[in-house]
């Protein structure tokens, strides 16, 4: 075998190494605390702190949470998977120990105020999920206030391609991206306009990424990363004459 057969060889057993470890990591059952918060239509926050605005229209709906500043990772972590199930609890939790799985959808404060083991749940470093009320049913008796859990992280199951809502002004150019499949977390976008390359576009908070390149009468082309590394590449999703507070769809990892 050759000297570049064998990197060649080498690079494909690495990675491969790379995604194996990455599986294994997803498996791995962590222990929490979780609480839930009652609101309208089974959803917790409308505009929590990853920017997605109306969870039900995100798709993600009752099937949110907002994670303590351990989980939160300063916004990073939006758009992540969690299986979640109560455990340890003869009397709140579900006989058969039943789980649910949750998309990181806001920020669940700290309140320093009051001890992490009565009323500050979310004061680092504790790792700790806000539910909504009717996910939190699923895995516990509503009347306990808090349960222990286990969680893991999975792979996101999405219907449909990435989503991409447009806002701002000719001068200030943001995109919400939502729906993202497998890790589910961005950490890279970049936009193309038919006059322009590839621009990175900076984090604004959550998964709203901004750029000051005025785009208008342009149609444009996303690049998004994801925690992972995978890149997925959607050309030309919104047209020419796209318009500020619209949503376009493009590919799916």
């Amino acid at each position: 075998m050759g000297a570049l057969q064998a990197l060649v060889l080498f690079l494909i057993l690495r990675q491969a190494c790379n995604i194996m470890a990455e599986d294994d990591e997803l498996k791995t059952w962590m222990s929490a605390t979780a609480t839930y918060t009652k609101e309208a239509q089974g959803s917790i926050i409308v505009e929590g702190a990853c920017g997605y605005g109306d969870l039900h229209k995100a798709s993600y709906g009752k099937y949110s949470a907002g994670l303590s500043t351990m989980l939160f990772n300063r916004g990073s972590t939006c758009g992540a998977c969690f299986e979640l199930r109560c455990v340890d609890h003869i009397l709140w939790c579900l006989p058969g120990s039943p789980s649910v799985i949750l998309t990181a959808t806001d920020f669940c404060p700290p309140n320093y105020g009051l001890s992490s083991d009565y009323g500050g749940w979310c004061n680092f470093p504790k790792e700790h999920f806000e539910m909504s009320e009717a996910a939190f049913g699923e895995i516990a008796e509503k009347r306990a206030d808090i349960v222990p859990v286990q969680y893991r992280r999975v792979k996101c199951m999405r219907i449909g391609g990435l989503r991409f809502t447009v806002s701002g002004s000719a001068h200030f150019y943001q995109v919400l991206v939502t729906n993202v499949g497998l890790d589910g977390e961005v950490i890279g976008v970049k936009v193309k306009g038919s006059r322009t390359g590839w621009i990175p576009m900076a984090r604004n908070w959550g998964q709203i990424w901004q750029s000051n390149v005025n785009l208008t009468r342009q149609p444009l082309s996303f690049e998004v990363t994801t925690n992972s590394r995978r890149t997925l590449t959607s050309y030309n999703v919104a047209p020419a004459n796209w318009q500020f507070g619209q949503t376009y769809e493009g590919k799916q990892f």
